[in-house]
């Protein structure tokens, strides 16, 4: 009698074998990217929650992952913005720039300016508009006349601030061309930088990196150049103190109510100019009837 043959044995369960400690790979891979996406995140209570997932989900015993993970702080310290250091240090720096501008106001009240000086507190920064006559000859950069005992003031008022300053010169729409200024950007240029030399030379303990000048000539006016009296209120120079601090809405504060800022490239304010001041209030915004205090 012929014997049957017995079949191979068969090897599915050998074939199959990896793909228990596969699936254990790829779950610890999984653990190990949210993890470090985890880790990455600043907010801490995000990470504990995701701890507290994880231990309830493995419920493997001992001590966690988890427990000495944390935020990463070189990271954090890459993202950091003046945002992330609250409101406190905005309204700390808008309660010194509004003594600067009440300072301001005080002098220009004392001396009869004016006609000739402004100031304006806005979201960006503090404004401090000086006209033409008050500094200068028609057609010139010259400082005479008033700059020798405006420009000491200005510059102790500036020593008590870290804040950034940008002199910006501005003229109106009447062309010029002379061999020294052949356009009104040479005449407003020359201007803005002849104030910030003298600025600088009048006091040395201000420091000449925050400094900048530029000139707008005739394209950024404050008033109608189609009168004699908004042709002079376009003849201008104008020291712009930047706030370092922006307010974070975020983090409500009693009382108040901030807009954010519209400035340009240089950080000076591009909007907004030719509205008419307001009187000074706690929501930032301040007006030119100046008012300031003698050194």
């Amino acid at each position: 009698m012929a014997k049957k043959k017995h079949a191979k044995p068969h090897e599915e369960e050998n074939g199959e074998a990896w793909l228990l400690p596969y699936s254990d790979l790829m779950t610890l891979l999984l653990a190990l990217f949210i993890a470090l996406f985890a880790i990455s995140q600043t907010d801490q209570k995000k990470m504990a929650d995701l701890a507290q997932a994880f231990t309830a989900a493995f419920n493997m015993g001992g001590p966690s992952f988890f427990d000495k993970a944390g935020p990463n702080v070189g990271r954090r310290a890459e993202l950091m913005s003046d945002e992330d250091l609250g409101n406190q240090a905005y309204l700390s720096e808008n309660m010194q720039l509004e003594e600067l501008q009440q300072k301001m106001q005080a002098y220009i009240e004392e001396n009869n300016l004016e006609e000739q000086l402004s100031t304006q507190l806005a979201e960006e920064g503090l404004m401090i508009r000086i006209k033409e006559r008050a500094l200068f000859p028609s057609g010139s950069a010259q400082l005479v006349g008033q700059a020798r005992s405006i420009v000491p003031v200005v510059a102790g008022m500036l020593a008590s601030l870290p804040e950034r300053v940008v002199i910006s010169g501005h003229t109106d729409n009447v062309p010029i061309n002379t061999a020294q200024y052949p356009s009104n950007w040479e005449l407003s240029a020359s201007r803005a930088m002849n104030l910030m030399k003298a600025i600088l030379a009048a006091d040395k303990s201000l420091n000449p990196a925050r400094f900048s000048a530029i000139g707008y000539s005739e394209y950024r006016p404050i008033a109608d150049n189609k009168t004699d009296a908004g042709k002079q209120q376009n003849r201008r120079v104008e020291i712009f103190i930047a706030r370092n601090y922006r307010f974070n809405p975020d983090e409500p504060v009693a009382g108040k109510k901030v807009t954010q800022p519209d400035t340009g490239a240089d950080g000076m304010p591009t909007q907004g100019n030719n509205a008419a001041p307001a009187t000074p209030s706690t929501n930032g915004a301040a007006s030119s009837n100046m008012a300031t205090t003698s050194f």
